[in-house]
């Protein structure tokens, strides 16, 4: 009998494996991302006390209308878009992750918090992911 691939079980496996290895301090905190088909969910986590710090999600509905208004990114002489979302940053889905990932951004300074881990929670660096990694980073974390 063959086996029938589970993709969800598949990015939990490489999750897992990726965390083993992965850990947020209180100096450098962890920050997560979990993908749905609909939405995206972002958080920054203190693994040494297991306290979530900062949260944005694609739920809240003042970061919903930046989704909303998704337009082309202005070409920049000097400014290059990342390979990841490079011909997809005026989808609504992409546009909403790289809003998320400021929003996160500016709350997690309001709580001194500029260092983090990046745990891109077993997904490829592609699309939405990149664009919340690359709108976190326009907003001021380093990672």
């Amino acid at each position: 009998m063959i086996k029938q691939f589970n993709s969800t079980k598949a990015r939990q496996r490489r999750h897992l494996r990726v965390r083993k290895r992965l850990s947020g301090t209180t100096a450098r905190p962890r920050l997560s991302i979990f993908r749905s088909s609909k939405h995206i969910y972002a958080q920054i986590i203190d693994d040494t006390t297991g306290r979530t710090l900062v949260t944005a999600s694609s739920l809240e509905p003042d970061l919903r209308k930046a989704g909303a208004n998704a337009q082309p990114t202005q070409r920049e002489e000097g400014v290059e878009i990342p390979q990841g979302i490079a011909g997809i940053e005026a989808n609504h889905k992409v546009a909403l992750a790289r809003a998320i990932g400021k929003a996160l951004a500016e709350r997690a300074k309001a709580h001194n918090i500029s260092q983090v881990v990046f745990d891109r929670g077993g997904y490829q660096y592609h699309g939405r992911v990149a664009a919340l990694a690359t709108g976190a980073r326009e907003g001021g974390l380093d990672f």
